[in-house]
C-alpha cells in the first residue's frame, strides 16, 4: 500500500463516517475489553493496557500498512475460566504468557520456511 493511498482513503472521509465508524470502534472494543475479561474473572484494565500495547507494536513493526485493533479473543473464553476457576489467575496468566510464545515461535517458523510448515504440520 503506497503513503499517497492512505492518506487519500483513510484520512478524507466526512466527519459522519469517522463517528460512525468511532461508534461501531466503540461497541467491539467493549465486547472485546470488558466483557471478555469479567466473563473469565480477569482484570479489564489489563486487557484495556495490553490490547493497547500490542496495537501500537503492530502498527509500528508493519508501519501502519494494515489497520488493525488488537483485543481479546473470545477463542479462549471457556479454557480461561475453567483455569480460573481450577488453578487461580495466576496459572491463567502463565499459560496464556505461554500460549503468547507458542504464536510467536510459529510465526518465526513461518516467515523462515514459509506456509508449507503449516500444511505439513495441519494437512487440510
Amino acid at each position: 500500500m503506497s503513503e499517497s493511498y492512505l492518506n487519500q482513503s483513510s484520512f478524507n472521509q466526512p466527519a459522519w463516517r469517522n463517528a460512525l465508524a468511532g461508534l461501531q470502534m466503540l461497541f467491539v472494543a467493549f465486547g472485546a475489553l470488558v466483557l471478555m475479561p469479567l466473563i473469565t474473572g480477569l482484570d479489564p484494565s489489563v486487557a484495556l493496557f495490553t490490547a493497547g500495547i500490542g496495537t501500537l507494536l503492530f502498527q509500528f513493526i508493519t508501519k501502519q500498512q494494515v489497520p488493525i485493533f488488537l483485543a481479546s479473543s473470545f477463542v479462549f473464553i471457556a479454557p480461561i475460566a475453567y483455569s480460573v476457576q481450577t488453578w487461580g489467575v495466576a496459572a491463567a496468566m502463565g499459560s496464556l504468557f505461554v500460549t503468547g510464545l507458542v504464536y510467536v515461535l510459529i510465526a518465526g517458523i513461518v516467515a523462515v520456511r514459509g506456509a508449507g510448515f503449516l500444511h505439513k504440520l495441519m494437512p487440510p
